[in-house]
């Protein structure tokens, strides 16, 4: 059984390099992250142009926040089964394809987001 440890910032700190360290590894090695956080950065461009209201900014932040998660957890997943093994297993693709499907509905629920928010403001100039 795990041993119960008091509770310290040293060890809060630690946890937070350990996701620092996974959000470095997201954006150095995989690619689809790293289109993830342009589109990120161009929507935030957009919002400020537009000047969208509060609520918009909620809407897309919380749609960011769920693209990005899924791809890490995507990610970690790939890492993961690539450790059991790189050999061609089914039921490993049928977990890669999955957890991939994940982040495309994600994304694509993104997008629309985006569209409702944004459509107004550009139809409008």
């Amino acid at each position: 059984m795990k041993e119960i440890h008091k509770f310290s910032f040293k060890s809060r700190l630690k946890s937070f390099r350990y996701a620092f360290n996974g959000l470095k590894t997201l954006i150095r090695y995989e690619h689809n992250a790293r289109i993830h956080f342009l589109a990120v950065i161009l929507i935030i461009a957009m919002g400020c142009y537009f000047q969208i209201q509060r609520f918009e900014w909620v809407y897309l932040l919380l749609s960011f926040a769920l693209v990005i998660s899924a791809e890490a957890l995507n990610t970690a997943i790939e890492y993961l089964s690539d450790a059991i093994t790189l050999e061609n297993d089914e039921r490993i693709k049928k977990v890669k394809d999955v957890s991939a499907c994940a982040v495309l509905i994600s994304a694509s629920i993104s997008i629309v987001v985006g569209l409702i928010v944004f459509m107004p403001y550009i139809i409008s100039d």
